[in-house]
């Protein structure tokens, strides 16, 4: 029985978000009879909450959540992403080299990045326990500071975290990517020598649809908007924030209360964030009646509202670093609810396109978007069932049972290579390991 251990700064039991590719991971590794422990740090992200209180002179915490170990770092809180989320980030490596030796030794080690600190420890606690590491990617940083924030690839700071990203990529012993287009990144920093294709691969994110199903018949809502039969039911889940483009939703909505028979279409917003209020506010001042601000709602109840939906929009800003793809996790559980997608988001290897459930924008104008969800709404009705089955299959690809199981075969293949050169000679091991970096 192989003990894994995952190395994640930002993971989380789910009673705390949404951030749970690794609780589903050490889920399902655990029913084939591996021995996973999750280290995360013990501040949760965007929720207020440190998992060791103040004061307490733990260095760390164990909990337990259906039956998965986490093991929380001690680090301190933080509010947005200023000084005190930089030494939340310092905090976390450094805190985990002094707690390592509490646990058992693995026999690999799994570490997702962002952020590379914690990368950089686990594979340095790899290289000190002597044991195989895997680096996943699930955000192309620093490269998307460049995207998002605009900073230059030239300023020193910069210069310094490409450093230490290609010394990540080098020194892992596989590289996984959620993003398909994870081998045209390293071609496009001329990374290839360093970190050859043969060591990359591609998993992406995805829903767990034995909980999701679940969750879907025991976790309902008593909402008088979801059950109406008579309205072309709208809806977005997630966050309301500038990066989400909820607003181009909320113009699209203000266009079709005059499209030619759009009068019953309503639009459902299900999330939270900081544009939530002024989006409002504008609703009001212009009288857009055919949007509704829910608000927050606990995830157990997310299958239910978008099995409920006529269509599922994804809205998000529109950023130059989707040339290599992305992997949305809101795409999968919006495809599990078996009803057709409408994204105004253009990506490389695009899964919407792919599976045919739904429509891609052919630019981000509220316009195209108020074109598109009418389209599905006037679709016949065998071509709009087909959509919505199309969606359901593409769910089941990218169930975290079939994922886990790629993993687990990755896993084990480092696992072999590490032995096999445990038997070579340490001189031509030394080679060996030359040639492949």
């Amino acid at each position: 029985m192989k003990t894994i251990w995952i190395v994640n700064h930002y993971a989380i039991p789910p009673a705390y978000g949404g951030l749970n590719r690794h609780y589903y991971f050490a889920k399902y590794l655990k029913r084939m009879g591996y021995q996973v422990r999750i280290f995360s740090s013990s501040a949760v992200h965007n929720a207020g909450i440190n998992m060791i209180e103040p004061g307490c002179r733990d260095l760390t915490r164990e909990v337990e959540s259906d039956g998965v170990a986490y093991t929380f770092v001690k680090t301190c809180s933080y509010g947005g992403n200023g000084l005190s989320r930089v030494q939340n980030m310092l905090q976390f490596p450094m805190r985990l080299h002094k707690a390592y030796r509490q646990f058992e030794r693995p026999d690999v080690i799994f570490t997702s990045s962002p952020t590379p600190f914690g990368a950089l420890e686990a594979v340095r606690l790899a290289k000190k326990l002597r044991v195989p590491v895997v680096v996943e990617v699930r955000d192309l940083w620093p490269e998307s500071l460049v995207a998002y924030k605009g900073l230059s690839r030239r300023n020193p700071v910069m210069w310094c975290l490409y450093r230490l990203e290609k010394y990540l990529y080098k020194k892992a012993d596989r590289l996984v990517f959620t993003m398909p287009g994870g081998a045209d990144y390293i071609k496009e920093r001329r990374w290839s020598k360093a970190v050859p294709q043969e060591k990359l691969r591609h998993i992406n994110n995805g829903v767990d649809l034995e909980e999701f199903d679940a969750n879907r018949v025991q976790c309902t809502l008593s909402d008088p908007d979801l059950e109406a039969t008579d309205t072309f039911k709208v809806v977005y889940t997630g966050s309301i924030r500038e990066v989400n483009h909820v607003g181009s939703l909320v113009e699209a909505a203000r266009l079709m209360q005059t499209m030619p028979g759009c009068e019953q279409v309503r639009f459902l917003v299900y999330g939270d964030g900081t544009e939530r209020d002024p989006l409002q506010q504008r609703c009001e001042r212009e009288h857009i009646t055919n949007i509704v601000f829910k608000g927050h709602v606990e995830r157990r109840y997310i299958p239910y509202i978008l099995s409920k939906a006529d269509v599922n929009v994804i809205a998000v800003r529109q950023s130059a670093i989707m040339r290599f793809g992305c992997s949305l996790n809101k795409l999968f559980d919006y495809m599990a609810s078996g009803r057709p997608v409408v994204s105004n988001l253009h990506v490389a290897h695009d899964l919407i396109a792919q599976y045919g459930c739904g429509v891609t924008t052919q630019n981000q104008e509220p316009e195209e978007l108020a074109r598109a969800i009418d389209g599905i709404r006037r679709l016949p009705r065998e071509e709009y069932d087909k959509m919505c089955a199309n969606a359901r299959r593409g769910a089941q690809d990218f169930d975290y049972a079939n994922l886990t199981r790629r993993y687990a075969a990755l896993l084990e293949e480092v696992c072999r290579q590490k032995d096999a050169l445990a038997v070579v000679p340490d001189s031509q091991a030394g080679k060996d390991e030359n040639h492949a970096v």
